[in-house]
């Protein structure tokens, strides 16, 4: 389950990463109760978040063009780099009394420019540190990285909050970035698994835009993944006005109910990892079972059972996340990888700038209606899907097939040298 720990730069790389995760995790909620406590607005709340997901709509694709040009690992220490600072300056804000709501959106939408281009590098350079043989046990890793920081961070988020304010928050999540960048800075480069650099030229990301459209079986996949990720994934928002406006909770009800999904996506991840092969079949049921199980979560009449429904809800969606995931990474070509996956975060994070307010208008209507509603989309759209790849009979393969076979480096046929 933990194979891909064995490989020394993985190795360096989660160790990073979990440090860092943990602060990203305390930000997020510190970043939505100090927009509650400026404005008292859901709608507000959903700008920020919109605000912070617009660049992907900018920004992806090129970071996916930039994957595929340019030194990964080297690209990934400037970019972290920036995320760190963005954090530094709202805590200083925060902690010297100044901040205000147009300082959160201006910083969303910086943070969100950044992450927009690292989060397609990072995902592609996952491979050049494993191999495609533990690519399926690394991704399921890296989702139970981010749960487990899912975990710990806003439940620390919360009590600090309360206890010192959520200025200090963002503080710490600026100095956990020392330890992904370290992390980077220290791999082996001789042991990284690099595919050649795509050649500059005009064009290339609308190529990977054609390269996407000429994969109907990537299409439907990637459809899939923008309709459950805008209208049901929209926990950061929906959490926060189910503990206020729903159960009036304070920002450590918040904390608590974020902590119990994340008890649930880290165990779908955790499962996720002992699968060798991610399948088409467990990718539809995944979707159907995660829609079905929210729209259960948003009828439950206490904060308790509410939470309590978030354990299983988090299992089907981070099982239909890391199938989606290590499905497309694995059914591309190497010289595209980055590019496709630009267009994957495209659509899994793309959606926000218009699913944000939406689901905060719906919100203000009736605390419950965002994961209700978001329940019934997730669920007609992976039925839909599934009777697509049906019909081209993909549902049936263990995951989509590339167009060409990809070379083995003799690396990764000795995983032990590793």
């Amino acid at each position: 389950m933990f194979g891909s720990l064995g490989i020394y730069n993985y190795r360096l790389y989660a160790s990073g990463q979990i440090i860092s995760l943990v602060g990203v995790w305390m930000q997020r909620v510190a970043q939505d109760w100090l927009v509650l406590e400026l404005t008292n607005s859901p709608v507000a709340l959903g700008i920020a978040a919109s605000l912070q997901f617009l660049p992907v709509l900018l920004f992806s694709m090129w970071g996916g063009v930039l994957a595929d040009r340019m030194d990964k690992r080297k690209l990934l220490l400037w970019l972290e780099s920036a995320l760190g600072i963005c954090a530094l300056v709202l805590g200083l804000l925060d902690v010297t009394g100044v901040v205000e709501l147009w300082h959160v959106f201006v910083l969303c939408f910086l943070l969100g420019c950044f992450s927009a281009v690292e989060t397609p590098v990072r995902q592609s350079f996952v491979v050049e540190m494993v191999g495609r043989e533990s690519l399926t046990n690394a991704v399921a890793i890296n989702s139970m990285m981010f749960n487990l920081a899912r975990i710990v961070g806003p439940a620390i988020a919360g009590v600090t909050i309360v206890a010192i304010g959520t200025g200090w928050v963002f503080l710490a999540n600026a100095i956990s970035f020392v330890g992904v960048v370290l992390g980077i800075w220290l791999m082996r480069t001789s042991q990284l698994l690099r595919s050649d650099p795509v050649p500059r030229e005009k064009g290339q990301l609308l190529s990977g835009l054609r390269y996407v459209r000429g994969r109907p079986d990537l299409l439907t996949v990637m459809l899939l993944v923008f309709f459950i990720a805008t209208f049901g994934m929209n926990f950061y928002m929906t959490l926060a006005i189910m503990a206020r406006n729903v159960f009036g909770g304070d920002a450590d009800a918040y904390g608590l109910l974020s902590t119990l999904i994340a008890v649930g996506t880290f165990a779908g991840a955790t499962w996720a990892a002992r699968r060798k092969t991610p399948r088409m079949s467990v990718f539809i049921g995944a979707g159907v079972v995660f829609g079905l199980l929210e729209i259960v979560s948003g009828l439950m009449p206490t904060m308790l059972l509410t939470g309590l429904m978030m354990i299983p809800v988090g299992v089907a969606m981070m099982t239909f996340n890391t199938t989606a995931n290590a499905t497309i990474q694995l059914a591309v070509e190497p010289e595209m990888r980055g590019r496709v996956m630009g267009v994957y975060m495209l659509v899994f994070l793309g959606g926000n700038p218009v699913g944000g307010p939406l689901m905060g208008w719906l919100g203000e209507i009736n605390g419950r209606a965002p994961i209700i509603v978001g329940g019934v989309v997730s669920v007609l759209v992976t039925v839909t899907a599934w009777i697509i790849l049906v019909r081209r009979g993909d549902i049936g393969k263990p995951r989509l097939r590339r167009r060409t076979a990809e070379p083995v480096s003799p690396a990764e046929l000795q995983p032990s040298d590793r």
